[in-house]
């Protein structure tokens, strides 16, 4: 592939764990999302391997930062484990690259119901509960803009906290229009 030239890595196989191998040159791997602004998830290089089916739900896009030559495989039996600290560590990215901070609360929300959460008859609980100050380091805003929104979404019945109660419920309208889908 030449310099400066991109591709997308098709999202439709998803379902199969695959890896991208890069073979000679160096690239950067980027999310190809309209709401995070094609951010930059990696630099590979020669030798350097990266799993591709547990990334963006649009794919991703692999720019030649130099000739590059790279292929993509089915993942081997002994990469078949989940890194789960970085595929954490890739979400709470995409989360944190959102442009507001609704949209960085609101896309948290889901992607700890889609990770962590119950489907209970008509809502979804998360068995547990973060503090605001929480809520706020993970999506890069202050406890005072956290709780401002959680009142919003609560007063709209889109969020539920009972006091001394350890757990949120949360309403499946809220988590079905995340700006990120997970």
């Amino acid at each position: 592939m030449p310099r400066l030239q991109t591709v997308l890595l098709d999202p439709a196989g998803r379902d199969q764990a695959t890896v991208l191998e890069v073979l000679e040159g160096v690239c950067r791997v980027y999310c190809p999302c309209e709401e995070t602004e094609g951010m930059t998830l990696a630099f590979l290089q020669s030798g350097d391997r990266l799993r591709t089916d547990r990334m963006c739900s649009e794919g991703a896009c692999v720019e030649a930062l130099t000739a590059l030559k790279f292929r993509r495989d089915s993942v081997s039996t002994d990469e078949m484990g989940i890194d789960a600290v970085n595929e954490w560590t890739l979400q709470l990215l995409r989360v944190r690259h959102l442009g507001q901070a609704e949209q960085r609360l609101h896309a948290l929300l889901a992607l700890l119901v889609n990770r962590l959460g119950l489907r209970c008859s008509d809502s979804y609980q998360l068995p547990f509960r973060l503090t605001h100050d929480r809520f706020g380091e993970l999506i890069g805003a202050t406890r005072v803009t956290t709780t401002r929104l959680l009142s919003k979404w609560r007063q709209a019945d889109l969020v539920a906290m009972a006091p001394g109660d350890v757990t949120m419920r949360l309403s499946p309208d809220l988590i079905s229009s995340s700006p990120l889908q997970f």
